[in-house]
């Protein structure tokens, strides 16, 4: 049988997440990249799997999984419910900040100050949620579970994101949240060498925004001795 295909992109959080929940549980699959950078899943040929235009999916034979579909077995409920709640706050919160922050920048698209102040308070509401409700105590993992879930990872993943970021502005997220640090050195431990090997693209492009940025700074430098220069020429006349 072959294995599944998993359609995905290194920057997608969820993304991340499936392709660490299968490495980590020895799921036979082969991974699809589908650069989002390059808008590829808004093509015609990536909407015929799926038509939301959204990463990730799974493509298992004629079958194709899209979206999580909820489960009637209470043992999962609250995990469920974490997830239903991740997408339109953590999620948001995190990816969208970062997106205008860091990456719209880079890409050369207009920031929206207005949605990154939204998303800026979505975060850290998220972030003293996920504290304050579901890693109480000395808990290691969500729900005081003693081994990670998959809402562990999709939400690290989520915060992840964060890692794009220059030091003293994550710091402002995660600097005095020690529990959430604890948390994910946790999901860390548990999931490597996977969980970073997960994480290298986000990594890379972190290096390629600050060598960007620097080729700026350097090359706004120079202009402005230039300016300069010809300024005081210009004086002598």
């Amino acid at each position: 049988m072959p294995p599944i295909k998993v359609y995905a992109h290194r920057w997608s959080s969820p993304s991340r997440a499936v392709i660490i929940f299968c490495r980590v549980n020895k799921i036979d699959f082969e991974e699809v990249t589908v650069d989002l950078f390059k808008s590829r899943h808004r093509t015609p040929e990536f909407k015929k799997i799926n038509p939301m235009a959204q990463v990730p999916v799974i493509v298992d034979g004629r079958f194709k999984l899209f979206e999580r579909y909820p489960t009637d077995l209470f043992s999962r409920a609250k995990i469920e419910s974490i997830l239903d709640w991740h997408h339109s706050n953590l999620h948001f919160g995190a990816g969208t900040f970062v997106y205008y922050t860091a990456l719209a920048p880079f890409l050369g698209f207009r920031p929206r100050p207005e949605t990154t102040k939204h998303a800026e308070k979505s975060l850290m509401q998220s972030l003293a949620r996920i504290e304050s409700v579901w890693l109480k105590g000395d808990a290691k993992f969500l729900l005081g579970r003693s081994h990670p879930s998959i809402a562990d990872l999709i939400l690290v993943c989520s915060i992840m994101h964060l890692e794009v970021l220059d030091d003293d502005m994550r710091n402002r997220f995660l600097g005095g949240r020690k529990r959430i640090l604890a948390w994910i050195d946790n999901v860390k431990k548990a999931t490597s060498p996977h969980f970073e090997e997960a994480h290298v693209f986000l990594l890379e492009v972190k290096a390629q925004m600050q060598s960007k940025a620097a080729a700026a700074a350097t090359a706004a430098k120079q202009g402005g001795s230039e300016a300069s220069s010809e300024l005081k020429f210009s004086s002598k006349l």
